[in-house]
């Protein structure tokens, strides 16, 4: 399956809010949905969904405009919204029906599902006594309870302890292993280098990146080089001295005291880099091309909205 976002634009009176926003996500894999708050994210998520109507644009599932009556789709937003005076099977049971689900398949996903988050035991307890991460993982079988072929994800690794955490990758993981088209949209940016294989940064409500992540990464300069090794007193006046011309810099690493940061005059001089280091005899624990962080990326072309 594979699901097209096409010229998107919305305006919610004089505001443009969306601007021609195109993008592309497929079964099996994840697509993060980034930008700063106010950048288009949620409403992007709801025109998918079908609260809102674009103005200009279509979206589309194997090229065909959407068939919500058709296309199962679980949404876990920011905002959690289950109600925390009912008991959580009651409740659990009453959205899946609203999803086109009968009360015996409902019951039984409900059972499954809570079983599944380790919530069994809590099933005819009101929502309000359980913990905010009980809650949240009681949010996410809600979710997943119609089996849906489009998972949407909004922050929902918020207020997790470790454990519970692991829990949530573990399933998201066999979501995207089972071949659902997921987004996944979160300010943690390690969670979204963990899942995701593509990424759409919106900034003022266009889309101002969209790949994969792996090839924006190769796409920045290659000519910083991370060398690890417990000599690194003696490497770095010996690299000077012997690609002279080639290496403008050798300083330790501010966060790691054991790794030096080379910097070269072009990238296509690290094998002689690996060479020399190699002919000095050194002992070299690691040696790795540094790319920008999931961090990095986001911050360049999101602090123009600053």
């Amino acid at each position: 399956m594979e699901l097209t976002i096409n010229n998107i634009d919305k305006h919610f009176g004089e505001k443009e809010v969306l601007r021609d926003v195109s993008l592309t996500a497929k079964s099996g894999s994840a697509l993060g949905l980034l930008g700063r708050n106010g950048a288009g994210k949620t409403t992007t998520i709801r025109i998918v969904m079908g609260v809102f109507l674009p103005d200009k644009g279509t979206v589309c599932v194997d090229g065909k405009p959407i068939d919500r009556s058709k296309i199962r789709i679980g949404y876990m937003p920011e905002e959690r919204g289950l109600y925390p005076k009912k008991r959580i099977d009651e409740q659990l049971i009453y959205l899946a029906m609203l999803r086109g689900m009968n009360k015996t398949d409902a019951r039984n996903a409900c059972g499954k599902w809570l079983n599944r988050m380790g919530m069994g035991e809590y099933q005819q307890k009101k929502l309000e006594t359980l913990s905010k991460g009980n809650q949240q993982k009681i949010q996410l079988a809600a979710t997943l309870m119609c089996n849906p072929q489009i998972v949407i994800l909004d922050e929902p690794f918020s207020g997790l302890d470790p454990v519970n955490a692991m829990l949530l990758k573990d399933v998201i993981k066999e979501m995207i292993a089972g071949g659902a088209v997921v987004l996944f949209s979160s300010h943690q940016m390690n969670y979204i280098e963990e899942f995701c294989d593509s990424i759409a940064i919106l900034n003022g409500g266009k889309i101002v990146l969209e790949g994969r992540i792996a090839d924006i990464k190769h796409s920045y300069p290659r000519d910083k080089i991370a060398v690890a090794s417990g000599q690194i007193e003696q490497i770095a006046p010996f690299v000077l001295q012997h690609m002279s011309g080639e290496v403008l810099s050798a300083e330790k690493d501010k966060d790691n005291q054991n790794t030096l940061m080379i910097r070269l005059q072009s990238s296509d001089s690290k094998a002689k880099l690996l060479a020399c280091l190699s002919e000095g005899g050194f002992d070299v624990d690691a040696f790795r091309v540094c790319e920008p962080s999931m961090n990095d990326i986001f911050v360049q072309y999101t602090e123009a909205g600053i």
